[in-house]
């Protein structure tokens, strides 16, 4: 981890400073902040690796406005992340950390981040965030489903619609026992039949009708994209990027609709902390503002991913892309942590008969 942080900062020009941008501040003080960033002319991005919720895109940006403070990051994975901030907790490397809002949950237990209250932090929903600001969503993965319309004609746009016999054998969702995307499905689909956080059983119910019924091809313990976009899967419960993607970038097109249930749906939280005894503080919170703005949660909308800010502005070509959807509802990652088990026991004796 050492080589590539040295090389990374033996990469920074220190030749003389830029100056400050043009036009007017993001945000009271952006400025004066950013005056004291270049001073220290490194922003150290943990787990944020470019071809990642639109992060390449954030990076250009960054460094447009803020020229004189050069910014580098790797690629671990939410846990490995916090493992690697816990290693280094003595001589941290890193400034900031990104991760899944469970992860970041770990990195506070763990005393390895720092309280920092961005721009817009007051905004954010109570569950997108540590109240003293140790972590904050930026934005969310949102349960949908994900249809090959060359293999479905009758699009179903609602959990209810999923029920129906015409959808036999379709329908492939990932394993809530050892997968994240799994445990978020199981709330969506509670919370899109009468239940809630608290209240997992309406969700269990509505999987093991769905299974009942003969709708579910099968249940997977990886990610199944590939094989969506080869055109092997009908219908694939999963995150609204995937679906996203498929269509606008890997070459599915019209061939992939992308539908948040309209019942309810769960928008799950993806998170950011700076790092406890951070070495580049000032470049961490300018980081973490600039990503925070409006302007900067607009730029994840344009890696299919939902802002976390309530209220941000889209530009229109991204609302075609992403419509409003008011029926996502926050996830709350403590709620979620704590209730893993029971989703997995209640999961595996009522769908799969206690295998």
């Amino acid at each position: 981890m050492k080589s590539w942080l040295l090389a990374a900062a033996a990469a920074v020009s220190f030749a003389s400073a830029a100056h400050a941008f043009d036009g007017a501040e993001l945000y009271e003080g952006e400025a004066a902040l950013y005056e004291a960033a270049q001073q220290e002319g490194i922003v150290v991005s943990f787990d944020t690796g470019p071809t990642w919720a639109n992060w390449a895109a954030q990076f250009k940006a960054f460094k447009e406005r803020y020229p004189g403070v050069e910014i580098v990051y790797n690629d671990l994975g939410s846990a490995a992340t916090v493992v690697a901030l816990e290693k280094t907790k003595n001589r941290p490397q890193a400034d900031t950390a990104y991760y899944f809002a469970g992860s970041a949950l770990d990195a506070a237990d763990k005393g390895v981040v720092a309280p920092f209250q961005p721009v817009n932090f007051e905004k954010l929903p109570a569950p997108f965030k540590e109240a003293e600001g140790r972590w904050f969503t930026i934005h969310t993965l949102n349960i949908a489903f994900l249809v090959n319309t060359n293999l479905v004609k009758d699009v179903p746009t609602s959990w209810a619609d999923l029920l129906d016999e015409k959808y036999a054998n379709t329908i492939v969702y990932l394993d809530p026992r050892s997968t994240g995307q799994g445990q978020v499905l199981v709330f969506a689909a509670a919370l899109g039949n009468g239940g809630s956080m608290d209240d997992i059983a309406p969700g269990i119910d509505y999987l093991t009708k769905l299974h009942q019924a003969g709708n579910v091809m099968r249940t997977v313990g990886t990610t199944p994209y590939a094989q969506f976009v080869k055109g092997e899967i009908p219908i694939y419960i999963g995150y609204e990027n995937d679906g996203l993607k498929a269509k606008y970038t890997d070459g599915m097109g019209d061939a992939v609709q992308v539908v948040i249930p309209e019942e309810a749906s769960a928008a799950a939280p993806y998170a950011i902390s700076m790092v406890e005894g951070a070495p580049n503080p000032n470049a961490a919170k300018l980081w973490l503002n600039f990503i925070m703005t409006d302007e900067g949660q607009a730029r994840f909308a344009d890696g299919f991913v939902r802002p976390s800010v309530p209220g941000v502005a889209l530009p229109a070509e991204v609302v075609e892309k992403m419509p409003a959807a008011p029926q996502l509802q926050p996830l709350d990652v403590a709620k979620a942590k704590e209730m893993k088990a029971a989703v997995d026991s209640a999961w595996s004796k009522a769908v799969l008969g206690g295998q």
